[in-house]
């Protein structure tokens, strides 16, 4: 069953997370994973959330997600966004 990552990113040093970015995009496919949504205009449509920046990233199943998640490749460009952005995150699986 496919896990998807879903995070709510609210960046506090946009060139600390430039770097993120460029970094990322490589663990990600090295783990079979791909972007289906990365940033773009959010619209709230109803209810309290106020999320600025939205990604959400595909993988083939939960046990690849977590491999990429707590990769040696991931933990560098992990760090950097912990250090650049206010980030909530979630791990689910789905159809």
């Amino acid at each position: 069953m496919a896990a998807y990552v879903i995070a709510d990113v609210n960046v506090t040093n946009p060139e600390l997370f430039k770097k993120y970015s460029e970094q990322v995009p490589a663990t990600v496919e090295q783990y079979g994973g791909k972007y289906l949504i990365r940033g773009g205009e959010v619209e709230k449509a109803e209810g309290d959330w106020g999320p600025t920046r939205v990604v959400v990233i595909e993988f083939e199943n939960m046990s690849m997600l977590q491999k990429w998640n707590s990769s040696h490749e991931y933990s560098g460009p992990l760090r950097i966004r912990q250090q650049s952005a206010d980030t909530n995150v979630l791990f689910l699986e789905g159809i």
